[in-house]
Parts: C-alpha cells; sequence; structure tokens
C-alpha cells in the first residue's frame, strides 16, 4: 500500500510561529493545480505500488481547493493509480473556510477526513498566533462537520503558548473532548528561524515560555486525553481505538509515498526526495517536463536513523529483533546505547520491544540523539 501527499502552498494570512511553505497570494492558483496535475502525469512511476491507501491534502490551507479543484486531482489520480475500497482521504482545513457551504460540499466529495486546525479555543491566543478564525469558528467547524456526518476528524491544538497558563490549556483539552473529537494533534509551541514570532523573541516583543511550562502542559494532555479514553499511539497525537491516522502513521511505519507540489517530499524505499519550496519556479519547471527535484539516496546508516527517530516517538516503539534483521551490522551498538537508557528510565523493554517511558517522552529527541550512529 502506498500514499500520496499534495502540497496546497496558500494561506490567507501568515500565522507568526509557521515555517511551512506557503504563499498568501493566490493569484498562481490556477497555475499551480495545472501544475500538479501535470506532477502526477510525471511522477505516477514513482512508487512502485500502484494501490493507495491513503492521499493527504496538506499545505498550506488545502481547505482554500473549490470542489473543482479537488475534481480535477481525484480524477489525475484515478488515471494513473488504484484506489483501495478503504483509503482515508485528509485535507487540512482551517475553522474560517469551513462554512455549512463548504462543509456540505467537502461532505459530497470524496473527501472522508478532515484535520482542523483549530489551535486554541480562545480569542486572545488565536490573535496572538495570527490565526485566521475566531473563537466561534473554531467550534462552529466542528460541529457543522458532524452535523453532515463527517465524523473521522483530527483537530490540531498548540501549547506553550507563553501568554496562556494551564487552566487555559485544561480547558482546551476538556472542550475538545466534549466534542467528541476523535483524534487530536497536541504540538509544542516551538520558534522556528524565519518566522514573525522568531523575529518578535528576538527584538522583545514576545518571550519564548519555559521548559518546565511546556513540560507541564504536555504531562497535562497525556494525562487528562488517556483518561477520556484516547491512546498517547505518537508523541503528538493521541486518538480514540480504530482513529489512528492511517498516513501519518505509514510514515513513522516507512511507507512509500509520492509527495506533489511545492516542498512536498517524497520516499520509495530507496530514496528520499523533495520539490523546489518556490512556486513560481515549481510551475517552470513542471511546465518545461522537468520537476525540479532534490534526490537523497538512503544508505543503511541513514535508514537505520530514520527507523530510530520515528519508531521511538510511537507506542510501537523499536524492536530488537528487527534491529537485527535489517540492521544486523549496527546491532551490537543499538543494544548497548538502548541499555544506557534503560539505566536512565527513558526506555521500558518488553518482548524485544523498547518504547518511551512518560519521562523518557520529555527527552525524546535527546534518547533519539543517543541511539543515532553518528
Amino acid at each position: 500500500m502506498s500514499g500520496i501527499y499534495i502540497h496546497i502552498p496558500f494561506c490567507k494570512q501568515a500565522c507568526h510561529y509557521c515555517n511551512f511553505h506557503f504563499s498568501t497570494s493566490l493569484k498562481l492558483k490556477e497555475e499551480m493545480i495545472h501544475s500538479i496535475l501535470q506532477e502526477i502525469e510525471l511522477r505516477h512511476n514513482y512508487l512502485e505500488d500502484k494501490n493507495l491507501q491513503t492521499i493527504y491534502f496538506g499545505g498550506g490551507t488545502p481547505s482554500l481547493l473549490n470542489e473543482s479543484d479537488l475534481n480535477r486531482i481525484f480524477d489525475k489520480i484515478g488515471q494513473h493509480f488504484s484506489i483501495n475500497d478503504n483509503v482515508e482521504i485528509t485535507l487540512e482545513a482551517n475553522p474560517d473556510d469551513l462554512t455549512s457551504a463548504k462543509v456540505k460540499e467537502l461532505s459530497l466529495s470524496p473527501v472522508n477526513r478532515l484535520s482542523i486546525g483549530v489551535q486554541s479555543f480562545f480569542e486572545d491566543e488565536l490573535r496572538w498566533m495570527n490565526r485566521a478564525h475566531n473563537s466561534f469558528e473554531a467550534e462552529y467547524s466542528i460541529k457543522c462537520a458532524q452535523d453532515y456526518g463527517i465524523e473521522n476528524i483530527s483537530m490540531d491544538l498548540i501549547f506553550g503558548i507563553p501568554i496562556s497558563d494551564h487552566e487555559k490549556w485544561e480547558r482546551n483539552l476538556e472542550k475538545t473532548i466534549a466534542l467528541d473529537i476523535p483524534h487530536i494533534s497536541a504540538y509544542a509551541l516551538t520558534i522556528e528561524a524565519g518566522t514573525a514570532l522568531n523575529h518578535f523573541v528576538k527584538v522583545g516583543k514576545a518571550i519564548e515560555a519555559s521548559d518546565e511550562f511546556v513540560m507541564e502542559q504536555f504531562d497535562r494532555a497525556i494525562y487528562l486525553l488517556t483518561h477520556a479514553g484516547y491512546i498517547h499511539y505518537e508523541i503528538s497525537n493521541y486518538a480514540k481505538p480504530s482513529s489512528f491516522a492511517v498516513h501519518n502513521t505509514n510514515y513513522w511505519k516507512s511507507e512509500h509515498y509520492l509527495g506533489l507540489g511545492p516542498s512536498a517530499h517524497s520516499f520509495n524505499g530507496h530514496s528520499r526526495s523533495a520539490n523546489i519550496a518556490n512556486n513560481p519556479l515549481y510551475i517552470k519547471a513542471i511546465n518545461n517536463f522537468s520537476p525540479k527535484i532534490e534526490v537523497e539516496v538512503i544508505d543503511v546508516k541513514t535508514s537505520y536513523n530514520e527507523y530510530v527517530m520515528t519508531r521511538l516517538r510511537t507506542m510501537w516503539g523499536i524492536n530488537g529483533d528487527e534491529i537485527q534483521d535489517k540492521y544486523g551490522q549496527f546491532s551490537n551498538y543499538f543494544q548497548i546505547k538502548a541499555q544506557e537508557l534503560l539505566k536512565k528510565n527513558w526506555v521500558e523493554l518488553n518482548n524485544s520491544t523498547y518504547t518511551l517511558t512518560i519521562k523518557g517522552k520529555h527527552f525524546a529527541d535527546a534518547a533519539t540523539v543517543e541511539l543515532f550512529l553518528e
């Protein structure tokens, strides 16, 4: 089974914390759709397995696409791939785009899962992040989707907002639980280079939350969500049973996928590739039938490091027997390093599988680095 990721690089406005590739100008939207269709023609043979288990529209803001845009993309995909009967088709959406008319349109489309970027239900936090929606739209978009029968919903939340407090964070979580959302992604706010937030911190217009504040909110999310019946199946993701994100889970399990659109990444088991992160240059290259793509051939050392990095973040963890089978030459090194993590109580061992402890989840990145091959 394979997947397709489609990057839609347009947003109404720039969130202060975002470092994804996007443009706030929609003037190239039609040319971009045409180029994505052309890229499907040019690159469909990248995947050996043409049976699609997932299709994911990310961005940017894919909810800016209209019915015609989506239908053209689905038609082109259908010309070159077979689509599994149980395919998961996710569309990321901003609450302000999810009007009743838009949700009705999506409910009649092949899209069967929405990932809604709520981030917070508090007006002051949304303004601080420069989100395009307000608190009313945050809640309305979810209830509207549910009213139209879209039950497979994921919702994004951000914690570690320096103007927030623990009470507000718990109220965000409690409202999410009350809305009966089957999948929740909760991300710690990070200050990325090149973002407006990074500039504000540098010039003293904003502060950065302390590590202790962020970790306390992380722990509160784990406690409240797991006690409400959610499974903490990946560092930033929680789901009710049978509601795990198939597309993202396939990333973590090294399944193959084709990335379409500017800045999109692809993986076929042998190499990773990245499209150019520039809208006009992407369109020009595709129109010249010569996509601008950086390719990295994956050697065994890189493959091992990627396996460690992705699997340790999940509840499935790292299986020592699988390390031996796939990366036998590194097995002794792995076992030595894993023993060090056991002594720190960062991981626990069950049936040859190492998974992060609660303490270890605080140090997930550091634990991963310790297992890496230099």
